[in-house]
């Protein structure tokens, strides 16, 4: 496993290289002493998965309030996704940015999300299936989010919406400042 930094600081793509031969092929898809030598987060009490019908299906974009904020690492296991983070944190030089990656089944890569990020995806294809490992267990009283299409972050999605759910299409769309407040 090799963590690749990514623009927005303390994310990181984790790639991964396969073992293959006859029989299929072979590939370490954690690794607690990779991420300590980066001195990230390790311990991840939750597991969650995320089955999307539809290409074009959209969720997010979500994070967690203070002091619930959520470490993940994401991983596409069938099928492919386009997946995107936002540094909302607002100490850092690119508070508000997003970085967008196709995370898919074939290439085994995964996203490393530190705190204070909000993170959703859009279904490249039908039947993706998406693995999360969370850094804290979930608190539905510090569930957040901002609607998709926030001109203010300005994310720019490979395909039109769909499938989007109730919940996601009411989140407001609201100025940076004020995420940042909750």
């Amino acid at each position: 496993m090799k963590l690749v930094p990514l623009p927005l600081d303390g994310a990181f793509l984790l790639r991964h290289t396969r073992h293959e031969d006859e029989r299929g092929w072979f590939m370490r898809e954690f690794c607690v002493q990779a991420l300590h030598e980066q001195g990230l987060h390790s311990d991840f009490p939750q597991g969650n998965l995320s089955s999307n019908v539809k290409i074009g299906t959209l969720r997010g974009m979500h994070f967690q309030a203070q002091p619930h904020e959520e470490v993940k690492i994401v991983r596409c296991i069938a099928g492919k996704i386009f997946d995107v983070i936002v540094d909302l944190r607002a100490d850092s030089p690119r508070c508000g940015q997003w970085y967008g990656v196709e995370l898919s089944a074939e290439s085994g890569d995964a996203i490393y999300i530190p705190k204070g990020f909000a993170h959703g995806f859009q279904a490249l294809s039908n039947n993706s299936v998406l693995h999360y490992r969370m850094g804290t267990n979930f608190a539905a009283n510090a569930a957040q989010g901002f609607r998709y299409d926030d001109p203010t972050i300005g994310i720019k999605w490979p395909l039109p919406a769909c499938a989007v759910s109730e919940r996601d299409l009411n989140w407001p769309a609201v100025k940076l400042g004020e995420l940042l407040d909750h």
